[in-house]
């Protein structure tokens, strides 16, 4: 079975520069609409099988929510699906507003 690994706000910006890795927010979409990582894909129910369809297994995908605890069960299921590199990134949204910028308007 497939595993997930928790990175840190640092480790997941490595990820999204040098790797072209996947943000996949998982918070409701106030949330993501007041505040997002540049790029992200807005995931939820409604859109899980187009994301997975479209994501190639072998891209790293970062996934997100508010502190770092529901995107662990997101990123455990991506990775059951077959996703190589998934991970969780350890306190969510709430510490990358403390370190990294935000956009609430971008192409995706």
């Amino acid at each position: 079975m497939s595993d997930f690994k928790r990175i840190s706000v640092a480790q997941a910006l490595t990820l999204i520069e040098q790797q072209q890795a996947v943000v996949a927010d998982i918070r409701d979409e106030a949330s993501f609409a007041a505040g997002h990582i540049a790029g992200a894909y807005h995931l939820n129910n409604s859109n899980l099988h187009p994301f997975m369809q479209q994501t190639e297994l072998t891209v790293p995908v970062v996934v997100v929510c508010y502190h770092g605890n529901s995107s662990q069960g997101a990123a455990q299921y991506l990775a059951q699906q077959g996703f190589e590199q998934v991970f969780s990134m350890d306190g969510g949204m709430q510490s990358w507003r403390e370190q990294q910028p935000v956009v609430v308007t971008d192409e995706t």
